[in-house]
């Protein structure tokens, strides 16, 4: 990073810290003047995840290694909930990346990605240095999600994030960690009805609640079937008048479990009028992938920031759930061929070449026609690192914040929280 950049990222860091300690006292309604200088706006609210007060924009988990320990680390010490996606982590490491290439026996690999894990977690906090916090994404979707679940328990973490998947046991996965926060990610009321019913038999609530909406979100999408996404049951104006409206007659009203809408905020007035309407922070992932602190390859990087909508496509990936990603070389040659792939769809553990085996129900491994015919570790390794020909490049569906320029994550939250926009060179 320049001196040039470290000193700009600073004083925004210095703002950030200025909007978020002005939240804590002032609720006043908007001034006229505010109105039309959005430089004036106040800042949003604070929410706090157990006994952290935290700025209102919550950064995705994104895998394989999008947001690892530099995101989440540089967003929690801005003040806000960073967070670590716990998907084969090896690829930030080298040496345990070359260990794991001498094996294909699964217990080692996941001892491999358990180390890393716990890497990238210290390293984040260690960069947060007691500002925000960290949370780590766990796929339910991954065969090993319960040890990633505690390693990240045992590594620090503040908050376990967990969808791709009903998370109905995350609170005996975490009984000896009752300081960590559990976080389900759902897309509607059912949803949350299912878990918070199953919760409670445990003497346990969700401490927060991320609501996704499929339509706009990217990477796996909470929606059983492509032509389901669109349903207006997950619109955030529905969603959320509905599960406030379950928790009342679940006499939880009291409980004030925070609700975080997520998929396609991109705007500051966004996120003001979701706060209105009774959301306590917003999720937010692809503006963040594309960060300058983003631990992807900035090649990476530009294929996010370049895409047009027209480029932006939702399949069905080996995990049986529908994604969002880029249409790049690889994903349009893949689709070409997608139904001749299924026809011939068989299951065969040598399918799986890295011997990971690492989704609980996998397409190709397992022979299932209906779901992607791909190694998705592998693809997602390939964007990680920037190989445009290769990769699968997963990204929400809507525009960014900045157009197609690269910025700091700083800068980034500024814009969200008080619609200003940054100062160009």
């Amino acid at each position: 990073m320049s001196e040039a950049l470290s000193a700009r990222t600073v004083l925004l860091t210095a703002e950030i810290n200025k909007h978020e300690i002005h939240a804590r006292s002032n609720d006043a309604k908007m001034t006229s003047a505010a109105q039309t200088d959005p430089t004036l706006l106040p800042a949003l609210p604070n929410w706090h995840l157990k006994e952290h007060g935290l700025l209102p924009v919550v950064q995705g988990g994104m895998g394989v290694g999008i947001s690892a320990h530099r995101l989440a680390g540089n967003v929690a010490a801005l003040g806000a909930l960073g967070t670590v996606s716990s998907v084969d982590l090896r690829h930030h490491h080298p040496d345990l990346l070359a260990q794991s290439q001498k094996t294909h026996d699964r217990a080692e690999l996941d001892g491999i990605n358990l180390i890393a894990l716990d890497r990238e977690i210290k390293m984040a906090l260690e960069i947060a240095a007691g500002r925000g916090a960290i949370a780590v994404n766990i796929m339910k979707a991954v065969a090993a999600h319960a040890t990633y679940v505690r390693q990240s328990c045992e590594s620090g973490a503040h908050a376990i994030v967990m969808g791709a998947g009903l998370p109905i046991d995350l609170p005996e996965m975490t009984r000896d960690f009752p300081d960590v926060a559990l976080i389900p990610i759902l897309s509607d009321a059912r949803g949350v009805n299912i878990i918070v019913k199953k919760w409670l038999r445990k003497q346990r609530l969700p401490d927060a609640i991320v609501i996704e909406h499929p339509r706009y979100a990217g990477g796996h999408l909470g929606a059983p079937k492509i032509e389901e996404i669109s349903d207006t049951r997950f619109d955030f104006e529905r969603a959320l008048v509905e599960i406030l409206e379950l928790l009342r007659g679940m006499g939880l009203e009291s409980e004030k479990i925070p609700l975080i809408p997520g998929g396609g905020i991109h705007t500051h007035g966004q996120i003001r009028a979701l706060l209105q309407m009774g959301a306590a922070a917003v999720q937010i992932g692809t503006p963040f992938a594309v960060t300058e602190e983003g631990d992807a390859d900035i090649a990476f990087k530009r294929v996010l920031a370049e895409a047009k909508p027209e480029n932006i496509v939702t399949f069905m990936s080996v995990a049986g759930l529908p994604a969002r990603a880029v249409l790049t070389p690889w994903l349009k040659n893949y689709l070409g061929r997608e139904k001749a792939l299924q026809s011939h769809a068989k299951a065969d553990q040598r399918r799986c070449v890295q011997g990971l085996n690492c989704l609980t129900m996998c397409g190709l491994r397992d022979g299932i026609a209906s779901a992607g015919q791909f190694c998705i570790d592998t693809r997602l390794a390939y964007a990680l690192k920037g190989d445009i020909k290769k990769g699968l490049f997963f990204r929400g569906s809507e525009p960014l914040p900045f157009g197609t320029a690269i910025r700091p994550v700083a800068e980034l939250m500024q814009y969200f929280l008080t619609g200003s926009a940054p100062v160009t060179a």
